[in-house]
């Protein structure tokens, strides 16, 4: 089982090219961010987290560029989105994106998405709440056309271009791995349809052997090889019997929590789990 970390990179917390340096050092597997673009101030949508909703959801910065820091300065660490929000994002542009990002990586990223929940911030992008998944899954399948084809088309409800050229294509192939997050029986099949991995949230005494389980269940009723699938928790508690649960249930990463804060205050942090990295 892979051990990363991962932290809102903001405007006051730890440079990422930085983090990065100190997360690779110590031997951790790979560095996730999350995005959102902004948080409108009416706040209409319940955080899923709590009442308050940290400041570092409209610190943050845009994921691809604290990413770009991030690989720039390291060799071998895999980086990753967690999640991108891709139903607020234009198609090509984050294909473009993904694959340059890959490329000047030498093939080391991992593209975690989701639908969202913050309804105002999705509005303030154009985009239905309800059609949010609808449009995820056109995307993704128009993504993987510009990824892997010299020319591609596509024409949907939500995503819709004539024949074009797209390149750099990634280094990984088809394309970098695509894990969603989400914990309902929905994202399970979304994931059996047109995803590489899962990216479900340790919160709520997140079962591993339950979970492996209900995802078999979805491959095994919709054909697909559950050994093609990952499955990655995002938050995980940094308790070394916790983590050995997962190792026994096959659970295939672990990402856990840095707090999004100066790097006198991360490091330390960075230090206490660096001594559960042997699962690694």
């Amino acid at each position: 089982m892979h051990i990363g970390v991962m932290i809102f990179a903001t405007d006051f917390s730890i440079r990422m090219d930085e983090l990065a340096v100190e997360v690779e050092d110590r031997g951790f597997e790979s560095l996730f961010v999350p995005e959102h673009t902004h948080i409108p101030t009416n706040r209409e949508s319940p955080w899923p987290g709590g009442n308050d909703l940290p400041k570092e959801y409209w610190h943050a910065y845009d994921p691809f560029v604290s990413l770009s820091f991030a690989a720039a300065k390291t060799r071998n660490l895999k980086i990753g989105t967690g999640i991108c929000l891709l139903p607020q994002r234009d198609t090509i542009v984050t294909a473009k994106l993904v694959a340059s990002l890959d490329r000047m990586s030498a093939g080391r990223f991992i593209f975690g998405i989701g639908g969202g929940w913050n309804r105002e911030e999705m509005a303030h992008h154009g985009i239905k709440y309800h059609k949010r998944f609808a449009r995820m899954g056109e995307q993704i399948e128009a993504m993987k056309a510009l990824w892997t084809g010299d020319t591609a088309d596509y024409h949907g409800e939500h995503v819709e271009f004539s024949e074009s050229w797209s390149y750099p294509k990634p280094v990984q192939k088809p394309h970098p791995p695509i894990l969603l997050g989400g914990e309902s029986d929905y994202t399970l099949r979304r994931i059996v349809e047109y995803c590489d991995g899962w990216l479900p949230r340790a919160r709520n005494g997140f079962d591993a052997k339950v979970n492996m389980a209900r995802l078999k269940s979805f491959a095994d009723a919709a054909g697909r090889d559950f050994s093609s699938l990952s499955v990655n928790v995002f938050g995980a508690p940094a308790d070394p019997d916790i983590l050995a649960g997962y190792v026994d249930a096959g659970i295939s990463r672990v990402l856990l929590s840095l707090p999004s804060a100066s790097r006198d205050k991360v490091l330390p942090v960075l230090d206490r789990y660096s001594d559960i990295g042997h699962f690694g």
